[in-house]
């Protein structure tokens, strides 16, 4: 393995640019720190007297409190580090020592650093040493982000989900998963993975044969070659994603919030579902997705909350004018059915009570000019679960039912109290589309209108489009697929989408465009704040 240059971070303050260290120095360095013959896959055995080796790159999310959670994986257990600095050069840099790579957790850790300046971009590297050897410090791994402002400030925020679905991996040929290597160039403050992190369920074959005959390629690994059943196979999926440059680069990059879908799991997954599927042997979806769980916690930068359960759901500011509200729609839903309830009741959990309760005393006491609440599912899209369960709220026109009387709820007391300039992302249908939410076309109207703002796939198949469904009087503004899509198309076709949302500091308006695979604006429109009280 080549030695870190460290005279690459031999520069004067103020001589390198941001663009200039995301773009080419992260990429450069996460390369020399990473195994060329075999990069994400270092699980040993390693060699005694050898130092540890960071094997998949580095990632950083922002947690509650202007925290930041960056992650990291060793090859062995050792110690985890983090120099941080507001100078590319480290000069006038601090320490922080993180969570030990345990084997228990396949080697990987976290450090949450505190107290950050703020509105600064943040410079750092990250080591492990094994304690047990002398001169056992790894090289180090770089990267950068972004901390909250304390005042107005312009804000670019890039989002999408959706990634290695549909048999679609990691094509040499094809440039890798491209689509993050376009949301770089974007230089975003934020990135929301709005779930379908992984495909558990999806294995990845060498070669897939498209309906034209081409071939699409793949690099292959032992965990993707069936559906992930045990821990180390949900884990495998991630060191996946990771083996890609144009993820490591970017997850290098920008400080990121994600979820978790139902494809982190298996498709269309609920805690009461016994699947009938002959590739597995386990067919409980609570044991399943408890392992899945606990592989998204161990490879993701998600600091969980801190109630008993360790929550996912978290409200996560981004200065004066931006809170976020990550949502939580697989963790306490009840079962997948007709969806036609006409009571709240257990079986019409979707966020569940608790989840519910929380939103709101979150939103209510956002003093923020902008609430983005990040959810899972499109609100009003169809979407089914076989021939007579749906998987989202959404079931059929008229009046709510089923999982749609807790939507309502959540819409009304939004009206109720009058909280302004309520957005919301997703992404999950492998399409890009623009919502506007009316409550005089709808057939619930006790609420304020709203937009709905949908992207992807980032690196899967393109579907689409859904039928809307007019409880909420959804009015579709924009959608990037025309034609019924039922067999996945894949990423050749370019149809891969994201989202922007640029928050301009000057009267707070945001401007969300959508954007495809070659980097074209495909959609876009500028929203005002509501100033009314």
């Amino acid at each position: 393995m080549r030695e870190f240059d460290r005279s690459k971070l031999s520069v004067p303050p103020g001589e390198i640019s941001r663009r200039e260290f995301t773009l080419g120095s992260l990429a450069t360095l996460a390369s020399l720190s990473l195994p060329s013959s075999s990069l994400a896959q270092v699980t040993g055995p390693y060699v005694k007297g050898d130092r540890p080796v960071i094997t998949d790159g580095v990632q950083v999310g922002i947690g509650a409190h202007s925290t930041f959670v960056v992650w990291a994986r060793s090859d062995r257990p050792s110690q985890m580090s983090v120099e941080w600095s507001t100078s590319p050069s480290f000069a006038k840099s601090s320490v922080v020592q993180g969570g030990s790579a345990r084997a228990s957790a396949d080697l990987t850790a976290k450090t949450v650093l505190t107290n950050l300046p703020p509105d600064r971009q943040i410079f750092y590297r990250v080591v492990f040493e094994d304690r047990a050897l002398k001169n056992s410090r790894s090289a180090p791994v770089l990267g950068t982000f972004k901390t909250p402002p304390v005042t107005k400030q312009d804000i670019t925020l890039v989002w999408s989900g959706d990634t290695a679905g549909q048999g679609f991996g990691i094509n040499p040929d094809f440039g890798g998963m491209r689509l993050y290597k376009v949301m770089q160039s974007h230089q975003p403050d934020l990135f929301v993975h709005s779930g379908d992190l992984i495909y558990a369920d999806n294995p990845i074959e060498r070669e897939k044969r498209l309906a034209d005959g081409t071939v699409w390629r793949n690099i292959t690994t032992e965990a993707k070659s069936k559906v992930a059943e045990t821990l180390d196979e949900f884990r495998g999926n991630y060191r996946y994603n990771l083996l890609d440059e144009n993820v490591r680069a970017f997850n290098a990059s920008v400080a990121q919030i994600m979820q978790w879908d139902d494809h982190e799991t298996l498709n269309n997954w609920d805690p009461y579902k016994v699947i009938d599927d002959p590739r597995y042997t386990e067919k409980r979806c609570s044991v399943l997705s408890a392992r899945a769980r606990q592989a998204l916690l161990e490879y993701t930068p998600i600091l969980p909350g801190t109630e008993k359960e360790h929550t996912i759901y978290s409200r996560l500011s981004y200065g004066p004018s931006l809170d976020l509200f990550r949502l939580d729609a697989r963790s306490y839903r009840g079962a997948n059915s007709t969806n036609t309830q006409e009571r709240e009741s257990a079986e019409t959990a979707y966020l569940g009570p608790g989840q519910v309760a929380w939103l709101k005393a979150e939103l209510l006491s956002s003093k923020a000019t902008w609430k983005i609440i990040l959810h899972d599912m499109p609100i009003g899209l169809i979407i089914p679960d076989g021939q007579t369960n749906f998987e989202g709220s959404s079931q059929s026109d008229g009046a709510p039912k089923g999982r749609e009387l807790e939507v309502a709820g959540i819409l009304r007391f939004i009206k109720e109290h009058k909280i302004r300039n309520v957005v919301w992302l997703t992404a999950d249908v492998h399409y890009a589309a623009a919502h506007y939410y009316d409550p005089r076309k709808a057939q619930f109207s006790d609420f304020e209108p709203f937009w709905e703002f949908v992207a992807g796939p980032i690196n899967s198949g393109t579907f689409g489009p859904n039928k809307l469904d007019n409880t909420f009087g959804p009015q579709l503004k924009f959608q990037s697929v025309l034609l019924g899509q039922t067999q996945a198309e894949s990423p050749l076709a370019g149809k891969q989408y994201f989202g922007k949302i640029f928050l301009d500091k000057g009267e707070e308006s945001l401007r969300v465009s959508l954007h495809n695979l070659a980097n074209e604006e495909i959609y876009s429109v500028r929203l005002k704040p509501d100033r009314a009280v």
